[in-house]
């Protein structure tokens, strides 16, 4: 190896090891608090939200203003579909640039948050109804550093993701999730990444900029979906595919509106329902989040 080489290896190394000391110290073992943390559902759109100063990312960073500092992170990503359930358990995720034909400033970014295998390992263990696998290859994808580097742009908080089993329906998310609960007790962060009104296909991007731009069906259901919510009426949520056309328009494929269901089902008796970045865009897409509790 030469010198040069060398060098810079030893110090990204201690870089890492002062970090991973770092972090450890300040998680230590996640005790129970007094405050619940709350759940999120955050629309995250297109990835250049993760490096634009826009409304949405805006609102992003003061979310993090406003509620208690996490200990850690978990984030149900609608881009990590997979058979089965996995959580990552490395030490230092990799950021995964997982999109094409965005500017090379997107895919230079890189957000070096560590990982959390402890948490990992207790996460598994808690979800008793599925068989969870320690994974050690996937990383943070556009559907969690997009938001979280905005919210925690110093990435000293450790960050984790469950993916979303593909073989499975609504009903087995909602149901998951509730396995989960006990992590907002620890001061675990869970947000559920994704789109409620999500249709690629039928987008006007020539329309992209045009402010609160939607078509009926997806500012109908976009309504709806808010309704329900704010109502503790999740049972058409879960079964949305009887719900209609415009239902089935505003989710022509499900895996961004499954972190939905997650973000639902972690759902207490004493959290109050709000929104934020209740917007369309482009004819077929909403921004629209939640926060419960």
């Amino acid at each position: 190896m030469k010198r040069k080489q060398f060098i810079k290896t030893f110090i990204t190394g201690a870089a890492s090891m002062t970090a991973l000391t770092a972090f450890r110290s300040f998680t230590g073992d996640l005790k129970e608090q007094e405050q619940v943390m709350p759940v999120l559902f955050i629309g995250h759109g297109s990835p250049m939200n993760g490096i634009e100063d826009t409304a949405f990312s805006r609102r992003w960073t003061q979310m993090a203003k406003e509620i208690p500092t996490p200990k850690a992170v978990l984030v149900v990503s609608a881009h990590w579909f997979t058979k089965g359930t996995k959580i990552t358990a490395m030490e230092f995720p990799k950021t995964i640039h997982d999109f094409g034909g965005f500017p090379k400033e997107l895919f230079e970014v890189q957000y070096p948050a560590p990982g959390y295998p402890l948490l990992a390992k207790k996460t598994a263990d808690l979800l008793h109804s599925a068989h969870v696998e320690l994974d050690h290859d996937w990383g943070l994808d556009h559907g969690t550093w997009t938001i979280v580097r905005h919210m925690y742009p110093d990435a000293d908080i450790p960050v984790l993701q469950l993916s979303i089993d593909y073989t499975k329906g609504p009903q087995y998310h909602y149901d998951l999730a509730k396995e989960l609960y006990s992590l907002r007790k620890k001061g675990v962060l869970i947000i559920g990444s994704g789109n409620m009104v999500h249709n690629l296909r039928m987008a006007a991007w020539n329309r992209l900029n045009e402010e609160q731009y939607g078509y009926d069906w997806a500012l109908q259901m976009n309504d709806k979906f808010k309704q329900l919510i704010s109502n503790g009426d999740y049972k058409p949520l879960i079964n949305y595919e009887s719900m209609g056309r415009e239902a089935m328009l505003a989710i022509p494929t499900p895996e961004h509106y499954l972190p939905l269901m997650y973000t639902l089902g972690l759902k207490g008796d004493k959290d109050a329902t709000s929104f934020f970045n209740d917007k369309t865009v482009a004819g077929s897409l909403t921004m629209t989040s939640v926060k419960l509790g």
